[in-house]
């Protein structure tokens, strides 16, 4: 059966461009069912309803949450339409299996406050005397932060930004987002000083925008995550609050809680749907409630 989930993985690397961690997750989950197909004496292509269902049961049973269930079930149905679109079978057992349902958590998100510190700090460390090894650590820590506020991009997405992403007078940015999406984001006028002024401090020729001599040739994701939990310590914000997911959240958030559109908010974001969008709409319904409580006649009764 491994040739199937092969096929089916080649499929999603080359037609959806999905990414590397996207096509391992797959790989895993997908070699979990079909294990447990095998176990109960079937094949994916013929496995039934019922098995799919008892598969999600034991899921269930070993603990795993309901969202992350609901996760693998999205694989396994990707990986059916698969096997029916190519004539593999002629039905899909999972067309009308029910997805696990459970109450999405709401983003963590940092207050204007909070993140005003982080910049704040993250500036002044740039200034400060310092080996040059440390200034240019401290200059691309600041350029980080202030274009993860001003653009909400997934934190894979900044790290592995172009030099040539920067256009004109770096008022705006072109990102390659989920499945080789490209958008167009808007940059603040901070981050864009903040840019100009970095963009400077690069070698002439550099492709990307945060180099670094790994193999991918560019910041890795990790050790940003790690200079902003540290970053944070000296600032006076506890580190487990702070991770550059939490950034973007606090990026969509804001804008919300400032009048700003929905929809708007998803061009931005860069996200497919409008409800995973509607996940921070938990900010419209918190100002809603001050609008009704500050304003309605009885309020004071």
């Amino acid at each position: 059966m491994s040739h199937l989930i092969g096929a089916f993985l080649e499929m999603m690397s080359a037609e959806r461009g999905a990414a590397k961690n996207t096509i391992e997750a797959y790989r895993r989950d997908l070699s979990d069912y079909a294990g447990y197909v095998l176990g109960s004496q079937q094949t994916l292509l013929n496995v039934d309803r019922d098995t799919v269902n008892a598969f999600l049961d034991r899921l269930k049973q070993d603990g795993l949450s309901s969202a992350s269930s609901a996760r693998r079930l999205s694989a396994i149905r990707q990986f059916h339409k698969f096997l029916c679109a190519d004539g593999m079978r002629g039905d899909d057992p999972t067309r009308i299996v029910p997805s696990p349902k459970s109450r999405r958590p709401l983003p963590k998100v940092l207050s204007l406050a909070e993140v005003d510190t982080l910049l704040t700090l993250a500036e002044s460390e740039v200034n400060k005397p310092a080996s040059p090894q440390k200034q240019a650590s401290a200059q691309r820590l600041y350029v980080l932060l202030e274009l993860l506020y001003a653009t909400g991009l997934r934190v894979s997405e900044l790290v592995s930004l172009r030099r040539s992403a920067v256009m004109r007078d770096a008022s705006f940015l072109t990102v390659v987002g989920k499945g080789s999406k490209e958008r167009i984001v808007p940059v603040n006028d901070r981050a864009r000083d903040a840019i100009k002024a970095y963009v400077k401090t690069l070698e002439k020729g550099e492709v990307f925008l945060f180099p670094a001599s790994g193999a991918e040739g560019y910041l890795s994701r990790q050790v940003f995550a790690r200079d902003l939990k540290l970053l944070a310590g000296r600032a006076g914000i506890s580190s487990a609050r702070v991770a550059p997911h939490v950034l973007r959240h606090a990026f969509a958030s804001h804008l919300l809680a400032g009048g700003a559109d929905l929809r708007v908010v998803q061009m931005l974001l860069g996200h497919a749907d409008i409800s995973t969008t509607q996940i921070y709409t938990h900010v419209l319904d918190e100002k809603l409630r001050t609008l009704v409580e500050t304003h309605h006649p009885l309020a004071e009764g």
